[in-house]
């Protein structure tokens, strides 16, 4: 049977590249199923993403990697390689249901190409929704003179449960700046987009209050700059004056959880290719 491998890189503009690429996959046998390219021609980078099937055997990640590096030297790229192992998702919520309750729905129908293999909250409310889908539902309380222990606890939950992403679903707590960098690319967050222009308390109360015409969500990376990582997709929804701060609030949670669950399965497709503070996203 035929075993499924999705190659993406990145490397300075020049000729040759996707030759290079093709030629490779052609000589030892494997058939391209799927191949991207963005030419950036600002930035004079070149992005790539190329789903590829192999039938030997004995033909792996590592091997592939291997045979590949001369390649990436040649053309100086960053490069990653998969294969059909799907990404190990932890789940950190507070209170908030409506995040949670998507990314379970769509898991349990198969739309998320990831794995959810565990809950992690400071609360125990949602224990009762996390259980009854079958996943570890683990509480980690979270106050000023704990927050370092909660953190050292959760790196030891990522590693318990091998995550290879974290997904805030709406965790209300802010990560510090030490387990950012220790998670750096892995850990995505959603916050609804009326940030910065309605920070603090109420923000729907406040874009009543201004009139707003668009509600919308962000799903980014998390870094240390608050609420400021690469973006990986972004929802709006048209409103108008009709719609009370409940009604508002009711169209961000639709945005917040359409947003999330995007760029959870884009992240777990590998489609996204992280580039300083912005991201090249292989829809």
């Amino acid at each position: 049977m035929a075993r499924n491998f999705i190659l993406t890189l990145r490397c300075p503009q020049r000729s040759g590249i996707v030759h290079a690429v093709t030629e490779f996959l052609v000589d030892r046998g494997c058939d391209i199923s799927e191949h991207q390219q963005f030419d950036d021609n600002v930035r004079g980078q070149l992005f790539l993403r190329t789903s590829f099937s192999s039938t030997d055997p004995d033909r792996g990640v590592d091997e592939l990697k291997g045979d590949f590096a001369a390649v990436a030297r040649e053309f100086a790229m960053e490069f990653e390689l998969w294969g059909e192992e799907r990404t190990r998702i932890l789940v950190m919520v507070s209170k908030t249901a409506h995040c949670l309750n998507d990314l379970l729905f769509r898991w349990r129908a198969g739309n998320l190409d990831g794995e959810l293999v565990g809950v992690v909250s400071n609360h125990e409310d949602l224990r009762p929704m996390a259980e009854a889908a079958g996943l570890d539902f683990v509480h980690v309380p979270v106050t000023a003179e704990t927050k370092a222990a909660a953190e050292d606890r959760l790196l030891e939950l990522v590693d318990e449960y091998r995550a290879d992403l974290v997904v805030l679903a709406r965790y209300m707590q802010v990560l510090s700046d030490e387990l950012c960098a220790k998670l750096e690319g892995r850990v995505i967050n959603i916050h609804h987009s009326f940030l910065p222009g309605f920070k603090g308390a109420k923000p729907y109360h406040q874009a009543y209050d201004r009139g707003v015409k668009y509600v919308g969500a962000t799903a980014h990376y998390v870094t240390a700059d608050l609420d400021e990582g690469p973006i990986i997709e972004q929802e709006v929804l048209r409103v108008d004056h009709s719609f009370d701060p409940r009604a508002l609030a009711t169209v961000g949670r639709d945005a917040e959880a359409l947003a999330l669950s995007r760029a959870v399965r884009w992240h777990c497709q590998h489609r996204v290719l992280l580039y300083g503070r912005s991201t090249v996203v292989f829809r």
